[in-house]
């Protein structure tokens, strides 16, 4: 039995995807957001504590990577872009950490600024397996150190003008909010207002209690959690209704809603929903995987893709993150992505012979 007419379309924009993603043509992006450092401590959680009922972890090692939107550079950078990130660290180990593993992977640094005695974030987690088990490593505690203070004026006014420099001769511009205070209301208003006049696309990636900053942005991002919370917060069970009336309210032009093993749904202003499923017959894990989405989204843009072959590209984004094996170090790569489109489409290919 051969493909149907829509299978075998899909086939081809598969293709097409690979085809554009194989050009060297890249441009320029940039990213405004919170950075972290993620720390992943793993080993076996073979015992309860005497005196406590908590699992004891016995460690048999740890590994540091960047998270947030520092994260989302690093892919941008693997995919071939030149993501111009700003936001903030401390003056500590970690903050240097993070300088360091982003200029070891050609990540630009001049927009990250250091601020003296600030608490750079650190979110470590604590992922276990029985020791006689295989796999099915589980995460026990998530431990953040976090600043408390926010950022100064001072500093955010400087790293919002340093950013609108750069805002000449880019793709899109990347908001990536997770609530440690580089997001603010003033900054974004700028930002939005000169990427609105230059036809720059905005991306966001927003916190629940920040989508007041949201307004006319050009994509914005929800994993499947998010959404229905804000399905309740309007009184609306029926999904496609609740996108509708977000995107008016919000003036987006599109919603996408990250659904783990549902796949991926793009809502549009202008344009038909788009529904992409998960291919995937196993899911192992989803750390990261807005910011896959986000990275995607942005490809999209730079090479102009119509909503129905982005939302296939953030797909195999999401599935490339779902199915990787373990939590730790994990970033979107330019030829992991072109094998997971490649073998989506080679799988649709087989199923139907």
């Amino acid at each position: 039995m051969g493909m149907t007419d829509i299978e075998l379309e899909q086939h081809d924009k598969l293709n097409s995807i690979i085809e554009t993603l194989n050009q060297d043509d890249f441009g320029n992006i940039v990213l405004i957001g919170d950075i972290m450092l993620d720390c992943y401590i793993h080993g076996y959680a073979n015992n309860l504590n005497s005196r406590a009922p908590v699992p004891v972890l016995r460690e048999t090692h740890r590994e540091e990577d960047v998270g947030a939107a520092a994260h989302v550079a690093r892919g941008l950078q693997s995919m071939g872009y030149n993501g111009k990130i700003f936001g903030v660290v401390g003056d500590d180990k970690a903050g240097a950490k993070i300088i360091q593993y982003l200029e070891d992977k050609n990540v630009e640094t001049s927009g990250i600024a250091i601020i003296e005695d600030r608490i750079t974030t650190v979110k470590t987690r604590m992922l276990a397996s029985r020791e006689s088990l295989i796999q099915g490593e589980q995460l026990l505690l998530r431990w953040d150190v976090e600043e408390d203070e926010p950022i100064s004026e001072s500093a955010l006014e400087a790293i919002y003008e340093q950013a609108i420099t750069n805002l000449n001769d880019v793709d899109c511009v990347i908001f990536s909010d997770y609530g440690q205070g580089v997001v603010c209301d003033s900054g974004v208003e700028r930002i939005t207002k000169h990427a609105k006049k230059n036809d720059i696309p905005i991306i966001a990636d927003p916190k629940l209690t920040g989508l007041h900053r949201t307004h006319e942005v050009d994509w914005i991002i929800f994993q499947s959690r998010g959404f229905e919370l804000m399905k309740r917060r309007i009184g609306e069970n029926d999904d496609s209704v609740a996108a509708e009336s977000l995107i008016q309210s919000y003036g987006w032009k599109h919603l996408v809603v990250l659904a783990g093993g549902d796949g991926v749904t793009i809502y549009s202003q202008l344009e038909d929903t788009v529904h992409v499923p998960c291919t995937l017959p196993e899911l192992r894990q989803v750390i990261g995987l807005i910011d896959a989405a986000v990275v995607a989204i942005a490809v999209s843009i730079s090479n102009e893709f119509s909503v129905s072959d982005t939302a296939l590209l953030t797909n195999a984004a999401c599935e490339c993150i779902l199915s990787a094996e373990a939590t730790d170090s994990f970033s979107l790569s330019k030829e992991m992505l072109i094998h997971r489109v490649g073998e989506i489409a080679w799988n649709l290919q087989v199923s139907k012979r």
